[in-house]
């Protein structure tokens, strides 16, 4: 099983940035954390700053993977082109957020790209990403069958 990470902008300062809201880890320490618990599953991380660069991604992995874990950072509430992104690729895509979105300010509450997303996981930290992990697990078994 293949399963790309997709991260946005800032998400790169993950243990820096904001610790209250966002946690004392980085990313690719909590990405061993999930190759450790997951053996049999082959992930591939990518993140960037850059809208473009992260529609590339989706575009490149979106027909090859199993499935996309995407935090669009910010740019889940404001990119049409990565939400038609999304809806262009065959891989199915969990969207997720390391905060509760509907907790924060009013602008992060709407989430252009979770209409083309197969489900949406926000608020339990970087066990988010966990959480979908084993939603594309459960969602990969199921179109098996």
């Amino acid at each position: 099983m293949y399963i790309e990470i997709i991260n946005g902008p800032n998400l790169n300062l993950l243990g820096k940035r904001e610790p209250e809201k966002y946690g004392h880890s980085s990313f690719e320490d909590y990405l061993e954390v999930l190759k450790s618990r997951y053996p049999d599953i082959n992930f591939k991380y990518f993140q960037s700053n850059t809208e473009g660069e992260i529609i590339n991604e989706i575009q490149k992995t979106g027909f090859s993977s199993d499935g996309i874990i995407l935090n669009a950072g910010g740019y889940t509430h404001t990119s049409v082109a990565i939400t038609d992104a999304i809806a262009a690729v065959k891989s199915p895509v969990i969207e997720v957020h390391i905060t509760n979105l509907s907790a924060r300010e009013d602008f992060r509450h709407t989430s252009l790209i979770g209409r083309n997303c197969t489900g949406s996981i926000a608020g339990f930290g970087l066990d988010s990403y966990r959480l979908g992990v084993e939603a594309l697990i459960e969602i990969i078994n199921l179109r098996k069958k």
